[in-house]
Order: C-alpha cells, then sequence, then structure tokens
C-alpha cells in the first residue's frame, strides 16, 4: 500500500497503460548529504501492481552532480529512457537517474524530468515521508 493524504492506495488498482499526474507533493532527494533535487512540481506515473514513480522537472535537480552515461532502457508506454550518473563530494551512483529526452506523445509532458532509483541515494521523501524502496531496480524499486 502507499500512502496518500491518509488515503490508502493500491498498486493494483492502478491503471495499466499507466497514468501521468500532475502533483504539488514536496519531493526531496538527497545524495551524500547534499539536497541533490527538491519539488513540489513534479509528475508521478501510476502503473498497476508497480509503486508510484516520481519525475523531478529538470530546473528543481543540481545537475551539476549528474553526467549522462551510456545506458538507455525502453519503455513500452513512455519511450526510450537515458540515465545519469551522480556524483556528490567523491561518492558515485552509477546509472541511478533516469528521463525521456523524447517521450511518446502521451507523456510529453515529462520530458526531461529526472526519476531516481531511491535505494541508490541516501534518502528520498515524500512530504516528509522517507521512501522504502522495494527490492530490486525494475520500475525504480
Amino acid at each position: 500500500m502507499i500512502m496518500k493524504s491518509s488515503v490508502k492506495e493500491s498498486v493494483w488498482d492502478y491503471p495499466r497503460p499507466p497514468r501521468l499526474e500532475k502533483i504539488d507533493t514536496e519531493l526531496k532527494v538527497i545524495f551524500n548529504g547534499v539536497t541533490i533535487a527538491q519539488t513540489n512540481r513534479a509528475f508521478r506515473v501510476l502503473e498497476t501492481s508497480h509503486p508510484p514513480v516520481y519525475y523531478f522537472p529538470p530546473e528543481d535537480v543540481k545537475k551539476e552532480y549528474f553526467k549522462n552515461t551510456w545506458k538507455s532502457s525502453y519503455c513500452e508506454w513512455k519511450g526510450k529512457a537515458k540515465y545519469y550518473t551522480i556524483k556528490v563530494n567523491g561518492k558515485t551512483a552509477e546509472n541511478s537517474a533516469w528521463y525521456y529526452p523524447s517521450p511518446v506523445n502521451e507523456f510529453e509532458e515529462m520530458k526531461n524530468f529526472i526519476a531516481f532509483y531511491p535505494q541508490m541515494m541516501d534518502a528520498c521523501f515524500v512530504n516528509g515521508e522517507k521512501v522504502i524502496p522495494q527490492d530490486g531496480d525494475f520500475y525504480g524499486g
């Protein structure tokens, strides 16, 4: 279950194909003691049986810590994803964030918005609540 404004959500109630939602929830990502992303104007993607994935606007991310990598992947719903390695004060997380430079039409609004693997970060927060990542890295963990 995912908590949202004291209303329980079930990942089994999420749609397929996925739904893109604009949200004003406070989101924060910390890596090696530095807040590398913080926003209250993100998107979340909801897909049946998967935890929500939050996408930050690029201007709310400290891009000086991000380097494009060779890695890419393909989502049947959103298109081709590209990855970033994050390096802060000597600590590195390879391929720990991703974005869609040319998403399909239904997801065009989230072009270049950035998502993170929470298990690779020090901490991620949604409305002040610390995220507990699921095992693995499929669908963002």
